[in-house]
């Protein structure tokens, strides 16, 4: 990939317009058909690359604009052995117990994929810039999913959707995609296990064909996170997982922890989370720039790239503009002192 010294990229989802909206509420009304709802992701998909094109962004991805509902939510819809619950609660400020819930029934399967095809071939027609697809990884899209009579645990769970997730990772690799990265909050959340959360990554990603990265935060439904943040008990066992870079939150944290990078010395790379998406205060570029500086302490440049912490579902799209800027014009201040 022709990428520049500290390239910027995205986390993977990007802000919604409100067209967007509209028109799932109305397919959801039975008032837009198939055709109708994919010529209008098609749009939204044009508009998320054209947001990120714009602010000058490096690798870009779709914006995940197919992926209806929050992060895993759309892709319960391919898997078949399920049987839908009912949210624990209808009413009030929004959080987890009101997302979808699904009760494990038989044997989960995937007998169409999981649409991230459908996806990179249409994204890699729109921009010639380098792509990133983002894929949530089998224990976080085990956590919406109880095991039933199925399963016995989450983990039994998440080792039966890793050769779904496998597959679908080998296809997007022989359709040409190049940089793949796996989405799994759910281990930051639920640290307990490292050892064997590296064990479901690397047979998850095994045979692929494309550089990987794992993207590990603490969660970001209506902006929230979901547990203690901190990355420390997964260290250093987290750097055994086969993925070629790492993508980590740091900026809403004030970037406590990036000393882990020396700490725990790695030949990996560390996409670091230097733009805040859980905050409506718009970083300007010197702030982005000197988050870089600081991270350059513990990074070497080479092995750096830069991204928002999250990614940008639930932030409104002028702030994600804004942001976005910031970050690509704070690299290029960097880029240039190193370059002097």
């Amino acid at each position: 990939m022709d990428l520049p010294l500290l390239p910027t990229s995205v986390i993977g989802s990007y802000a919604w317009p409100a067209w967007l909206h509209v028109a799932l509420w109305a397919a959801q009304r039975g008032e837009l058909g198939p055709e109708d709802m994919r010529e209008t992701q098609d749009d939204a998909v044009d508009m998320a690359l054209r947001d990120q094109e714009d602010a000058g962004v490096d690798m870009v991805s779709d914006g995940e604009m197919r992926r209806a509902g929050f992060f895993t939510a759309a892709f319960y819809g391919f898997l078949t052995g399920l049987r839908e619950l009912p949210p624990q609660r209808r009413i009030g400020v929004a959080g987890h117990d009101q997302r979808e819930s699904y009760e494990a029934v038989e044997p989960i399967t995937a007998p169409n994929g999981l649409g991230l095809l459908v996806e990179y071939e249409y994204v890699r027609q729109r921009t010639t810039r380098p792509i990133k697809m983002p894929c949530p990884g089998p224990f976080t899209l085990a956590g919406r999913i109880k095991p039933g009579a199925a399963y016995r645990t989450r983990w039994d769970v998440a080792e039966a959707l890793v050769p779904i997730i496998n597959a679908e990772l080998k296809a997007l690799a022989a359709a040409g995609c190049t940089f793949i990265q796996i989405d799994e909050p759910s281990i930051a959340v639920r640290p307990d296990a490292p050892r064997a959360f590296v064990e479901l990554f690397n047979a998850t990603v095994a045979g692929v064909d494309a550089r990987i990265g794992l993207h590990l935060c603490f969660g970001n439904y209506v902006g929230r996170p979901t547990a203690r943040r901190t990355y420390r008990p997964l260290f250093p066992h987290i750097l055994e997982a086969h993925a070629d870079q790492y993508a980590l939150e740091f900026a809403n944290r004030e970037l406590a922890e990036i000393d882990l990078w020396r700490e725990f010395p790695s030949e990996k790379e560390l996409a670091a989370g230097l733009v805040d998406v859980k905050n409506y205060y718009i970083e300007t570029p010197e702030d982005v720039a000197e988050r870089i500086r600081v991270a350059l302490r513990y990074v070497a440049p080479e092995k750096l790239t830069i991204v928002p912490d999250c990614g940008f579902s639930q932030t409104a799209r002028w702030a994600a503009r804004a942001k976005l800027k910031a970050m690509v014009e704070g690299a290029r201040m960097v880029r240039h002192e190193l370059a002097g």
